[in-house]
């Protein structure tokens, strides 16, 4: 049978695809060499927010004595907390699945691996289709750290998994996934350090509200070694040892090593190079606005773009192909692309930084105010301040924004979609927020 499309990759961008495009009346295939819903829906973004919610309840219910509430002594079971996670997982994944049917998207769970811009093969039988949507995401970034090959070591899945706490945990990385594991592993009372190659944690991020969050964990015990390149790793006297640079080589040790410094595009082991696409600088397919490649009928969308190693910018990105597929006119827009960080207090921005902003030569105005100016903050955040930071061009318009503090996840879509819609400040602070809201925080900056 000739499809369609043949989509290869089952994660946000492969069903995201997949389900509008049999949607729009299209014979869909999908293939995925794993679980749909790729490494954020098991093994990533979900199990991992799973078990910071878990660990934020167990903070919660530590510190409910400030709200005038006891509940004695708090505790929590790792292994019903794991067990959580697994069902979580399950749940969603199934609902993908669900959803995929319904479309009438056929799902091939196996290798796929691409012949020419217009054959797939897969085992023994080789698949036909008009056009050719590659999603095949990323994948953990091992350093080639001297001694890393010899050494018992965690990426972000074996710390998923984990049923034992360790007494310390050392992780290199002090990135989006790094900063997580150290809240959630901090949280449950292990002795976390963070060893950074850069002169702060989060890279990309507002550095302000980066070192604010760098104190607050570190006033919770989290220890913070930056500006220190590892230079080797080791074991001794049952412990992983981690060298790093400074006045010599020094060392630190810890019960166990997590390897968090970074994920790389898959562009190997399914054949993306018999297709012979114009590539970026970095070796990753070069697109168009309608996630085209230099060949017209094949796609690419997702992390293998190598531009925004995102779940919901994948998301986006297959809506555009998927619409450009159907004969409809999107392009792909990253100017309001946010980021956040599951911490406790959490962190999240989108558009411009201050850093950035002046990097790109931008006149630009920063308004910023602590987050008890919300009277709702105040009354659920006892004893925190947190920060929201907004970045401005000189005509008002709104570039950037930043806040440290719950829940900051939630309200920097507001300001996504302010800086999406070329909104100016005048403009978004005569939306009327409803009260009492943490949201009105945007509103009070912009006063």
């Amino acid at each position: 049978m000739k499809y369609d499309v043949i989509i290869i990759g089952g994660g946000p961008a492969g069903y995201t695809a997949a389900e509008k495009l049999a949607a729009g009346g299209l014979q869909v295939l999908l293939f995925e060499k794993r679980n749909l819903g790729g490494v954020c829906l098991n093994e990533g973004c979900i199990p991992t927010k799973t078990l910071l919610y878990s660990a934020k309840l167990y903070d919660s219910g530590r510190q409910a004595s400030k709200y005038g509430v006891e509940f004695g002594t708090a505790s929590f079971d790792l292994g019903k907390m794991v067990a959580r996670k697994s069902k979580v997982v399950r749940k969603l994944v199934l609902g993908i699945k669900s959803r995929l049917a319904q479309a009438g998207v056929e799902v091939i769970n196996g290798e796929a691996f691409i012949i020419d811009k217009n054959r797939v093969r897969c085992g023994e039988v080789v698949y036909e289709s008009e056009h050719l949507l590659v999603c095949t995401g990323s994948e953990t970034f091992v350093p080639p750290i001297p001694g890393v090959d010899r050494v018992p070591y965690w990426i972000h899945k074996e710390a998923l998994e984990v049923k034992e706490l360790p007494r310390s945990l050392t992780i290199l990385g002090g990135g989006v996934i790094g900063v997580e594991f150290a809240s959630y592993f901090n949280s449950l009372g292990v002795k976390v350090t963070v060893v950074e190659m850069m002169d702060e944690i989060l890279s990309g991020m507002d550095r302000e509200l980066a070192a604010l969050l760098r104190e607050e964990y570190s006033k919770k015990g989290v220890s913070f070694l930056l500006s220190r390149k590892v230079v080797a790793v080791k074991e001794a006297d049952g412990e992983v040892v981690v060298e790093f640079e400074e006045d010599g080589v020094q060392p630190v040790a810890s019960e166990k090593l997590l390897l968090s410094v970074g994920r790389r595009p898959v562009v190997k082991g399914f054949g993306l190079e018999n297709l012979n696409l114009e590539v970026t600088k970095q070796g990753y397919p070069l697109v168009n606005p309608c996630m085209q490649t230099s060949i017209p009928s094949v796609y690419v969308c997702g992390d293998l773009t190598g531009f925004s190693l995102l779940a919901h910018t994948a998301v986006r990105e297959a809506e555009v192909a998927a619409h450009s597929l159907l004969g409809k006119s999107h392009s792909m827009s990253y100017r309001a692309i946010p980021g956040v960080v599951y911490s406790n207090p959490e962190f999240a921005g989108v558009g411009y930084t201050e850093e950035a902003a002046m990097k790109a030569g931008i006149d630009y105005v920063v308004r910023k105010m602590p987050m008890t100016y919300s009277g709702r903050f105040v009354a659920e955040n006892e004893a925190v301040s947190g920060l929201c930071k907004l970045i401005l061009s000189s005509d008002g318009s709104v570039l950037g924004a930043h806040l440290l503090g719950n829940p900051a996840s939630e309200l920097i879509a507001l300001a996504a979609m302010a800086i999406q819609m070329g909104l100016k400040a005048d403009e978004w602070k005569r939306v009327v927020f409803p009260h009492p809201t943490v949201s009105e925080i945007f509103k009070e900056v912009l006063m």
